[in-house]
């Protein structure tokens, strides 16, 4: 699909199945979103300011909480807890399949920008987030980036160290009603 079309296609859902993400299609989703795209480089499909690479992953699913990394890649499970209730305030994220969350380690940032790091983090969580919108829309997918959490709350379910700050979240599924075709198992 070209890309014009996929600009198209692309929206924001808040109506999801709970129907489950195999784990091929999360893994395509993780990689599209901020993968490693030059192997042995670090370099990413999504740009990073200062290139600090400074935002982590976190995936959020009803059989726990993960952490993506780009490098391996892979998926390392942190907890078997379901923390999606309290990735967001609004109703569906407790029963959509993936919470996406993307928390920046501020230590990984310049020192010399720090009054600008959070600012630098949420372009980077942005860049990332629009990498998820045109995967989903390409796929077929519903999708939403939220930004209405408690960060205290959040932070504490996930276990985050100190210079550890959760920068947008963002909600990826089946949409609700749609059968999906073989091509989206």
């Amino acid at each position: 699909m070209a890309l014009i079309e996929v600009l198209k296609l692309r929206q924001s859902q808040r109506d999801f199945s709970e129907r489950e993400l195999s784990w091929y299609r999360l893994s395509r989703l993780l990689w599209a979103a901020d993968g490693c795209n030059r192997p042995g480089t670090g370099y990413r499909t999504a740009p990073s300011v200062c290139n600090a690479q400074e935002i982590d992953i976190y995936v959020a699913m009803s059989s726990g909480l993960y952490r993506y990394d780009p490098l391996a890649p892979s998926l390392r499970q942190l907890s078997a807890v379901d923390v999606r209730p309290v990735t967001g305030k609004q109703d569906f994220v407790a029963k959509v399949p993936v919470n996406l969350l993307y928390v920046a380690n501020l230590s990984r940032m310049p020192p010399e920008e720090q009054a600008r790091q959070l600012l630098f983090a949420a372009l980077d969580a942005g860049h990332i987030s629009q990498n998820v919108y045109l995967f989903c829309a390409a796929e077929g997918l519903a999708v939403v980036s939220r930004g209405w959490f408690d960060q205290g709350e959040l932070a504490t379910a996930m276990g985050l160290a100190d210079g550890h700050h959760v920068v947008l979240a963002q909600s990826v599924g089946y949409p609700q009603g749609v059968a999906a075709p073989a091509r989206y198992s």
